[in-house]
C-alpha cells in the first residue's frame, strides 16, 4: 500500500506561484539538471508534461540528451499526430498509461540512475524512511516487474503501480519512473530518491543505514516556528551583496552534489543578530538574491518563510559572535555517516583535521528541538558535526569558509568510504596532531 505525506500544509509545491515556462523550457531543464548530475547518459532516459489542454510533451527518441533544443521536444495533440523533427521517446507508451491512471499527475521523470538501477537489478526499491523529507517527497516507492521497453506489457506494468497510489516506482532490471503535479515536483521526487538509494549504498560499507519510524517523520515535519514580519526597510549594498554571494554558493552546492534541491540551508550573518537564510519550499538551485530571507530575533521579512533549520541558525550565531556563515547539507558520503552507526574520524590527511577538527554525532531532531544544545555542541573550534538522519552541520568564518569545510568534510568522508576496500585505517598518530595544533591552533 502506498504511503503519502503531501499534505497542503507540507507540501514544497505550495509555496510556488504556478509554473508559465513553456512545456519545452521545464523538460529541457530538467533533462539538462539530470544531465548535468549524472543520472543519465546520452541515450537514456525520458521527460513528458501533461500540459491543460491534453497535449503530452516529450523528450524525443535516440537524440542527445546532453544536447537537446527545444525544437526537439516532441507535442502529441489529442487527435493522435506529432509535432516534431524527430519521434517521440520509445517509452510513450508507459507515459501514457502513468496518466491514464493517474489524473492528477501532470509530469514523468524516467532514468536510469545508477544508485536506483542497482536496486531495480536486485529487485528492491529503497526504503525512504532514511530522511523525514525523503519519506514526505516520495511516500513508498512501488516495484514494478520487467517488461520489454517500450511494449504496452511495461505501461500496463507500470500504470498498475501508479494507480494504486504511488508516485515514485522503481523498474525491474531498468531504472525508475517518477510523477509529479508539476515538473518541479517530479524532479525533486527522482532527485530525492536517487540520493536515498545512493546513501543506503554508502552506508552499507559502514555496517549499514538506520531508518526513522513514522512517528519520529512526521515529528520532524511538523516542527516549524512561526515568524512575526519585519518592517519594509531598503537592502544596503552590503545586504545585497551578501544576498549574490549565498545564491552564488547554494547553486554551486548543488552542481558539485553537496546540497539537493529539497534538502539543506544556508545562512550569513548580516551584523549583529540578523542574518540572510535559505528559504522554506524552494529548489535551491534556483534561487535568486530576491528569494534570500532576512531574519531578526523573532521576526523575517514580509511574505517569505525562512528555512525550518532557521531557529538553529538563529541559536548558532547568538551564542558564537565569532560564526559568520552555516552550512546544513545533505552530501552523499558524509550523510552515509549521519545514518550509520560507525563513528566519523577526521585524523586522515593534516587538511581535513585542520578544518574539522573532531566531528561529533548529534541526536536526530536537535536542529528543530534543543536550540542552545545544538549551539554548544559547534563552534570555530568545533566547525562540523554530523546530524543523525539528517546530513551535516558546518559553520565558518564567512560562506566561503563555511563552504571550504563543507567540501572537505565530503571529500574525506569519501576518502574514508573508498578505503573500506583497501584496507584498515591507518589515523595520524598523536605527535603528528599535537604538531599541527601547535602550528595551525597555537596550542602549546
Amino acid at each position: 500500500m502506498a504511503l503519502s505525506h503531501t499534505s497542503d500544509k507540507l507540501s514544497p509545491m505550495n509555496a510556488v506561484a504556478p509554473d508559465l515556462a513553456h512545456p519545452r523550457d521545464q523538460i529541457l531543464d530538467i533533462m539538462e539538471r539530470i544531465y548535468r548530475y549524472r543520472m543519465t547518459t546520452t541515450s537514456g532516459g525520458n521527460v513528458s508534461l501533461l500540459d491543460a489542454a491534453g497535449d503530452i510533451w516529450i523528450t524525443p527518441s535516440r537524440v542527445d540528451k546532453g544536447g537537446l533544443a527545444r525544437r526537439d521536444i516532441v507535442r502529441l495533440p489529442r487527435d493522435g499526430s506529432a509535432e516534431g523533427p524527430h519521434p517521440p521517446s520509445s517509452e510513450l507508451p508507459f507515459h501514457r498509461a502513468i496518466y491514464a491512471a493517474r489524473p492528477d499527475l501532470r509530469a514523468i521523470v524516467h532514468a536510469h540512475p545508477v544508485a536506483l538501477v542497482a536496486f531495480s537489478i536486485t529487485g528492491r526499491a529503497p526504503d525512504t524512511r532514511l530522511f523525514p523529507q525523503a519519506r514526505h517527497m516520495c511516500g513508498e516507492p512501488g516495484f514494478a516487474p520487467y517488461a520489454l521497453p517500450g511494449s504496452a506489457a511495461l505501461g500496463e506494468s507500470i500504470a498498475s503501480v501508479f494507480g494504486r497510489g504511488f508516485s515514485c516506482v522503481v523498474m525491474e532490471n531498468h531504472g525508475v519512473v517518477v510523477g509529479g503535479t508539476t515538473a518541479a515536483e517530479a524532479f525533486q521526487r527522482f532527485e530525492a530518491l536517487e540520493f536515498v538509494a545512493k546513501t543506503i549504498i554508502k552506508a552499507a560499507a559502514l555496517g549499514g543505514a538506520g531508518y526513522l519510524e513514522e512517528s519520529r517523520i512526521v515529528a520532524a515535519l511538523d516542527r516549524r516556528a512561526r515568524w512575526s514580519e519585519l518592517p519594509p526597510a531598503s537592502a544596503g549594498s552590503g545586504e545585497r551583496e551578501l544576498r549574490r554571494e549565498l545564491c552564488d554558493f547554494v547553486r554551486r552546492g548543488c552542481r558539485q552534489r553537496l546540497l539537493i534541491s529539497t534538502e539543506g540551508s544556508f545562512s550569513a550573518r548580516l551584523d549583529g543578530d540578523r542574518f540572510l537564510i535559505t528559504p522554506a519550499h524552494e529548489d535551491r538551485y534556483g534561487l535568486r538574491p530576491a528569494d534570500i530571507v532576512l531574519v531578526r530575533g523573532d521576526a523575517c521579512e514580509a511574505g517569505k518563510i525562512p528555512s525550518r533549520a532557521a531557529p538553529a541558525h538563529r541559536a548558532i550565531y547568538g551564542a558564537h559572535p565569532d560564526v559568520q556563515a552555516i552550512v546544513f547539507a545533505h552530501p552523499v558520503n558524509a550523510t552515509a555517516f549521519s545514518v550509520a552507526a560507525a563513528p566519523f574520524d577526521a585524523r586522515t590527511i593534516p587538511e581535513s583535521y585542520i578544518l574539522l577538527r573532531d566531528v561529533p554525532r548529534l541526536p536526530f531532531g536537535m536542529p528543530y528541538g534543543d536550540g542552545p544544545a545544538l549551539a554548544a555542541s559547534v563552534s570555530m573550534e568545533r566547525p562540523a558535526a554530523l546530524l543523525e538522519n539528517d546530513g551535516a552541520l558546518v559553520v565558518g568564518r564567512g560562506i566561503l569558509d563555511a563552504f571550504d569545510r563543507l567540501e572537505v568534510l565530503e571529500a574525506t568522508a569519501e576518502a574514508v568510504i573508498n578505503s573500506q576496500s583497501i584496507g584498515a585505517i591507518a589515523p595520524m598518530p598523536d605527535a603528528a596532531l599535537s604538531e599541527i595544533r601547535r602550528a595551525f591552533f597555537g596550542e602549546k
